[in-house]
């Protein structure tokens, strides 16, 4: 089992920055990829970043490239995302998940956090 925990979520202004993190724990050999991802109404959730440790792949949905970046300290177990530019429309819960398939569909991940809110406000 992987336990994943999100934090650094919070409210800023449109244009403010943010860094998440998600500290992992347990058996953090049983996967190679890990990202972020938010809710979208009626669909599965978007993979907002996503970065395997193997192949070095990495992934930005167009929304967010340019503004974010994701990066992983692996002596630390912990995933970060820099939001930087943040618009309103970045508005959402925040979660981080982990698995073994290079994807940015959710439903390749098998672990995932409680999730960390960021709200961006004009």
């Amino acid at each position: 089992q992987v336990q994943l925990v999100e934090s650094g979520g919070g409210s800023v202004q449109t244009g403010g920055s943010l860094r998440l993190s998600c500290e992992a724990s347990g058996y953090t050999s049983d996967y190679s990829c890990m990202g972020w991802f938010r809710p979208v109404p009626g669909k599965e959730r978007e993979g907002v970043a996503v970065l395997c440790t193997v192949g070095d792949y990495s992934y930005y949905a167009d929304s967010v490239k340019g503004r974010f970046t994701i990066s992983r300290d692996t002596a630390k177990n912990t995933l970060y995302l820099q939001m930087n530019s943040l618009k309103p429309e970045d508005t959402a819960t925040y979660y981080c998940a982990a698995g073994n398939v290079y994807s940015s569909r959710a439903h390749y991940y098998n672990y995932w956090g409680q999730g960390t809110q960021v709200t961006v406000s004009l």
